[in-house]
């Protein structure tokens, strides 16, 4: 399993109906649920997109600047599956970006792609018009198919992240997710941290790799955390708690 679509590709022989992301949204009431399957749809449908529609190639560089949302792990595990790399860097060659961050990367929307998340229920598109050139994900990502086949496939050597303070290769991304510490092998891990930040992917790696599953909640309000935590059966939190040692 040195690289995400090997990994992947493995869960979705074994328990292709199992959870493995389940959103929720405080502020709105928003549960979405994704099956291993479910995403893996959406993971082809986003590579599809990222690759097809906008030419990008093994090696280059996306940056995910999205809040804590599902749509963060699908646009993670496409640019693994094409063999991208997810940076944090002000100069990626293509930007997945949300409403809150949409005014910074208009602007470049004629040098580099930019694809914006409404971050909608069940992903549909803005309600209002977007800037010249910014590409509605929304509107996009729904004709695309359900299955995406790379013609130049990323290897376990090719980076998978490449943070201001280093880079990670995807054998070495799973394999430090393999032998994480936040839950058990099979747990249920929750979380309010962004999945596609430096201190959030452990988050989603963790789950994806230890058959588990990511519970993520966003604007948490701290009164339902419990409630959350009970309903949805977790078994451990993100960052690992002083009760779980």
């Amino acid at each position: 399993m040195t690289t995400f679509s090997h990994l992947l590709a493995d869960l979705l022989r074994r328990d292709p109906g199992r959870p493995l992301v389940t959103f929720y949204d405080h502020a709105t009431d928003e549960r979405v649920e994704l099956s291993v399957t479910t995403y893996a749809n959406w993971v082809a449908k986003a590579a599809s997109l990222l690759v097809e529609e906008h030419d990008l190639e093994r090696g280059d560089r996306l940056r995910v600047d999205l809040p804590a949302h599902w749509l963060g792990p699908v646009f993670l595990g496409a640019a693994w599956t094409a063999g991208l790399v997810v940076t944090d860097a002000d100069d990626p060659d293509a930007v997945v970006c949300g409403p809150n961050t949409l005014d910074r990367w208009a602007p470049r929307a004629d040098e580099l792609p930019v694809l914006a998340c409404s971050l909608r229920p069940m992903g549909v598109r803005f309600a209002e018009a977007l800037p010249a050139g910014v590409h509605d994900v929304g509107v996009d990502v729904w004709s695309q198919p359900d299955s995406f086949i790379p013609w130049d496939p990323a290897t376990g050597e090719d980076d998978a992240l490449a943070w201001a303070d280093g880079t990670t290769t995807q054998a070495e991304l799973w394999e430090a997710a393999a032998a994480g510490s936040h839950l058990t092998d099979g747990g249920r891990l929750l979380s309010e941290a962004n999945p596609a930040s430096p201190p959030g992917i452990a988050s989603f790696a963790e789950p994806l790799a230890r058959s588990g599953s990511l519970v993520l909640v966003a604007r948490a309000v701290p009164e339902r955390l419990e409630t959350t935590y009970v309903a949805e059966r977790a078994t451990a939190r993100f960052p690992r708690t002083a009760d779980q040692d």
